[in-house]
C-alpha cells in the first residue's frame, strides 16, 4: 500500500486565542438540568482542592435518597392456578410412581395421597438392576428426603401433610400425605379384600367420604383399575404429565408443503444466488414464522419445476431455504442404494450431511429406515472415513413368549435381535454385481468387522468418539433411557434413531409418552438435529397392502 504524499508546506500554529476558545464549553452541548445549576464560563481544570465556596454541594450528592422515595423491588410472579376452587386429592398407584419416579411433583397445586399398600409395593421392586426397581428406589429416596423435613418445623404432624416445595420442586405447591390409619370400608362382595388393588380402591371411597367437599382422584396406569374404580362410582385418570403430545397426529414431521401462492407472496423481495453447487434463497414473509432449521419444504406444482429445499438458516423474520442434492438419481447413489420417493430423499440428505449430529427417521413397515441409514452408514465409514465404525443397539423386547437365556459373547447373544441388520447387509452386498462371488464374500466380511453390535444394558458410562450410532426400534425407549444413550456421544459422533411409534411393545408405553416421540419434541428446530416421517412403504406391493388393511 503506498504511502501518503509528505506536506506541501509547514503546518501553522494556532494562536493563543484560538487555542482559549477551543478549551470553552460550547453552548447547547450539556444537559438542561447542568446549565441552569453550574454557571456559563470557560472550563477550568483544577488538580487541587476545590474552593470553599463548592463545600455545600458535597453533602447535597452524597446525602443518601430517602427510602420512601426508593421504588419497591418488584415480587417474583407466581404462576397462577389453572384449578379454581378447593384444590384435588390424587391417590396415586404404584404403577405411576413406577414408571415416573418424580409424579409426586407433577401435580402442581394439588395434594396427594399415598397408601400403605403403594409403599409395600414398592418395597417389594426396589430390589434389581432393572429400570423398575431404579424408579422404585428413586421413589423412596425422594419420600425420605420429604419426610426428614418434618424435623425441621416445630410440633407438625404427618398427619398436617408434607409440603412438596420443602426438596426444591418449587412448582408442587400441594403437600403430601401418607395413610396414618387403617381405613374399614365395606367393599362389594366380589371384591378379594386381600388384593393390593382392592384395598386402593378402599382407601379412595374411604377419602371420598371423609372429603366430601374436595375431589377425590385415583391415578393408575392399570386401565383394569381404572375400569374396576369407574364400576364402583369413583373417579380415575390416566397419568398424563409422562405423555409429551396428546396425540400422536401432532408429531412434528419435519416436512412442510409450500402452498401454490408461495411465489407470488415471497417472490418480490426474494433473493438468490448459487454456491457450493446448492441454489440458496432467502426469503421474508408469512411464512417464515412457521419454518424450523433444517425442516423440509417443497413445492410441485404442474407445469412446473417442483422445489425440493430445507430450511438452512432463520434470521429475524427471514429465512434461507437451500436445494437439496437428488439421490433419486443413479450418480448419487449411496452404497448402491436410491430413493425411490421424496421423503427417502430427504432423509438421506439429512443422513449424508456431517454437520446433523442427531437425526430421528420414523415411519410404518417398509419405508427402508434401516436400509437407507446403514448404507449411509458403510458410505461415511468406509468411503469417506469420516467415521471409525458402525455401533448398532436396540431394545430387546420380544414380540411374543420370551425364549430364554442366549448363549455366547456379547454381540452372539444380540445376534437374534438383529435380524434387521442382517437382511439389509444382504440387500447392500448384492449391489455390487461386478465383483463376483469372492469379491462380495470379501467385501461382505470387512463390512461386518465395521459394525459392532452393543446391548443397551451397558451403555452406561461410555463415551462414543467418532461413530455412526444406530438405535433401532427406539420407539421402545422410555425418555430416560432416550436420555442416557443420547448423552454417550462424544465429539464426531452422528446418532440416529429409528421407530415406528404403532409398533411399541413396552408396558405402560404410548405414542405420546415415548422416548421416540419425546427426543423428536425435543430436537426439533436444533441447528444439528433433524426429523423426518416416512410414509410410503417400499418394501413389497405384499407389504404395502397388510398395512393398510390388515
Amino acid at each position: 500500500m503506498p504511502l501518503p504524499k509528505p506536506p506541501a508546506k509547514r503546518a501553522a500554529l494556532l494562536t493563543p486565542a484560538d487555542f482559549e476558545s477551543q478549551a470553552a464549553p460550547k453552548p447547547g452541548k450539556r444537559t438542561q438540568k447542568h446549565a441552569a445549576s453550574e454557571p456559563s464560563g470557560p472550563a477550568v481544570l483544577d488538580l487541587l482542592e476545590p474552593p470553599r465556596e463548592a463545600a455545600p454541594l458535597i453533602p447535597r450528592a452524597a446525602a443518601p435518597a430517602p427510602v420512601a422515595a426508593r421504588p419497591p423491588l418488584p415480587e417474583p410472579r407466581r404462576r397462577k392456578p389453572r384449578h379454581t376452587g378447593p384444590a384435588k386429592l390424587f391417590v396415586l398407584d404404584t404403577n405411576v410412581l413406577m414408571h415416573d419416579p418424580m409424579s409426586v411433583f407433577r401435580f402442581e397445586e394439588h395434594d396427594v395421597y399415598l397408601p400403605m399398600i403403594t409403599l409395600e409395593e414398592l418395597d417389594d421392586h426396589k430390589k434389581g438392576m432393572s429400570e423398575v426397581a431404579r424408579n422404585a428406589r428413586q421413589v423412596s429416596r425422594d419420600l425420605d428426603a420429604l419426610a426428614a423435613s418434618l424435623s425441621d418445623g416445630n410440633g407438625r404432624d404427618m398427619a398436617e401433610g408434607l409440603p412438596l416445595d420443602s426438596t426444591g420442586h418449587k412448582d408442587a405447591t400441594g403437600k403430601l400425605f401418607f395413610q396414618t390409619t387403617l381405613v374399614n370400608v365395606n367393599l362389594p362382595a366380589g371384591l378379594p379384600q386381600g388384593k393390593a388393588d382392592n384395598q386402593i380402591l378402599g382407601v379412595v371411597q374411604a377419602l371420598r367420604e371423609q372429603h366430601p367437599k374436595r375431589e377425590v382422584v385415583l391415578v393408575s396406569k392399570d386401565i383394569n383399575m381404572r375400569i374396576k374404580a369407574r364400576a364402583l362410582g369413583l373417579a380415575a385418570e390416566d397419568y398424563f404429565n409422562d405423555k409429551t403430545l396428546d396425540d400422536g397426529d401432532l408429531l412434528y414431521t419435519g416436512v412442510l408443503p409450500l402452498p401454490s401462492d408461495f411465489w407470488d407472496q415471497h417472490g418480490k423481495t426474494m433473493e438468490s444466488w448459487n454456491q457450493g453447487g446448492c441454489t440458496y434463497y432467502r426469503i421474508s414473509g408469512p411464512m417464515v414464522p412457521a419454518l424450523m432449521v433444517n425442516q423440509f419444504v417443497y413445492l410441485e406444482a404442474p407445469g412446473a419445476a417442483p422445489l425440493y429445499a430445507k430450511v438452512a438458516e432463520i434470521t429475524g423474520k427471514t429465512a434461507v431455504l437451500r436445494t437439496l442434492r437428488e439421490y433419486t438419481h443413479q450418480k448419487n447413489a449411496v452404497w448402491g442404494v436410491t430413493a425411490r420417493n421424496r421423503e427417502q430423499n430427504f432423509a438421506l440428505n439429512l443422513l449424508m450431511d456431517p454437520e446433523c449430529d442427531f437425526i430421528t427417521l420414523t415411519g410404518t413397515a417398509g419405508t427402508g429406515k434401516t436400509l437407507m441409514t446403514l448404507a449411509a452408514g458403510l458410505s461415511q465409514v468406509m468411503d469417506d472415513r469420516r467415521y471409525t465404525e458402525i455401533i448398532v443397539t436396540r431394545v430387546t423386547v420380544p414380540v411374543g413368549e420370551d425364549i430364554g437365556f442366549l448363549p455366547g459373547t456379547e454381540e452372539e447373544k444380540m445376534g437374534p435381535w438383529m435380524g434387521a441388520l442382517d437382511d439389509n447387509l444382504e440387500v447392500l452386498s448384492k449391489t455390487d454385481s461386478g465383483a463376483g462371488e469372492w469379491g462380495r464374500a470379501a467385501t461382505n466380511d470387512l463390512v461386518r468387522s465395521k459394525i459392532k453390535i452393543k446391548s443397551l444394558n451397558f451403555m452406561r458410562g461410555r463415551t462414543f468418539l467418532n461413530k455412526f450410532v444406530i438405535i433401532d426400534e427406539a420407539q421402545n425407549l422410555t425418555p430416560k433411557q432416550m436420555k442416557t444413550l443420547i448423552t454417550r456421544a462424544g465429539p464426531g459422533t452422528k446418532i440416529v434413531c429409528l421407530g415406528n411409534l404403532a409398533q411399541i411393545d413396552t408396558p405402560y408405553l404410548t405414542e405420546g409418552s415415548s422416548g421416540l416421540t419425546y427426543a423428536v419434541d425435543r430436537f426439533k428446530g436444533w441447528p444439528h438435529s433433524g426429523h423426518v416421517t416416512l410414509a410410503r412403504g417400499e418394501r413389497s406391493r405384499l407389504a404395502d397392502f397388510a398395512s393398510e388393511v390388515l
